[in-house]
Order: C-alpha cells, then sequence, then structure tokens
C-alpha cells in the first residue's frame, strides 16, 4: 500500500468508526493479531480491545469526537495529530458523569500491513483530562 493509502486507513478509522460510532468496520481496518501498545490493563487484545475501550468511551462521553489536526505518512508508518472533544456524561475509569465537556489533544502512530492496522501507539494528554474533570488540581493549586 502506498503511504496515501495508509493516510486513508488512518483517516477511515478516526472518522468512520471513532466519529461515526461504526463498531462493524473495525474488524476490516484491525488485523487480528493487532497490537495496542497502549492498551488499558483491563482491555482485551486485538480488534476486540477496540471495541471494548470505545464502547467504553462511548458510554462516558457518547458525543465523543476526533478532529484530525495533521496526518502524516512515511513507509508503513501514519502519525495523527489529533484533538479530541466530548462530554463527560458516564462513569469514566470510575469517575461518575460530571456533564463537563472537555478537549483533549493525542498523538496516535499505527503501522500497516497487507491493508490492515497492526500496531498502535498514542500519546493522550490524560492529566488534562482530569483536569478538566476536576479529579487533579490545576497546578499551582492545593488538591
Amino acid at each position: 500500500m502506498s503511504t496515501e493509502d495508509n493516510k486513508a486507513l488512518m483517516r477511515r478509522w478516526l472518522e468512520e468508526v471513532t466519529n461515526a460510532q461504526q463498531l462493524e468496520a473495525v474488524d476490516e481496518i484491525f488485523a487480528p493479531a493487532f497490537v495496542d501498545h497502549g492498551a488499558l490493563p483491563s482491555q482485551p487484545p486485538g480488534p476486540t480491545g477496540i471495541k471494548w475501550f470505545l464502547s467504553m468511551i462511548w458510554t462516558a462521553f457518547p458525543d465523543w469526537r476526533y478532529t484530525i489536526e495533521d496526518l502524516i505518512a512515511e513507509g508503513d508508518k501514519v502519525v495523527a495529530r489529533v484533538t479530541v472533544h466530548g462530554t463527560h456524561q458516564g462513569n469514566f475509569l470510575g469517575i461518575p458523569a460530571t456533564g463537563t465537556p472537555v478537549t483533549m489533544t493525542e498523538i496516535q502512530i499505527v503501522r500497516v500491513a497487507f491493508g490492515q492496522i497492526v500496531d498502535m501507539w498514542a500519546n493522550v494528554d490524560l492529566f488534562g483530562m482530569l483536569q478538566q474533570l476536576g479529579v487533579v488540581p490545576p497546578p499551582g493549586q492545593a488538591s
């Protein structure tokens, strides 16, 4: 696949699966042996883990949306710099719903082989999100 094909696959993951909440496309986009290098401790492996993670996110943030800021590809890897928006309307990592809108940044790197995502690494500003939810105090404030 070309780098443009790989970027289209990444865009499909972020827009079709995540933003449009089309879980049925996960098995087409992610290889059966897919490895999420940033998986949560209780997250199942492979595409099942992606479905589990998204179900958890959509329960907590039903309006979860990615905005692609940059999409860069070289060889078999694609990097996406995204902004995430959502409203905390359900339990998230043990935090009850607050009704708080959140915005955070994320960088995802995927490796593509034979037209599917086989590896993913993500750097997420979870700390910033927890500050917005009021769980972690902003810098300079007492806890």
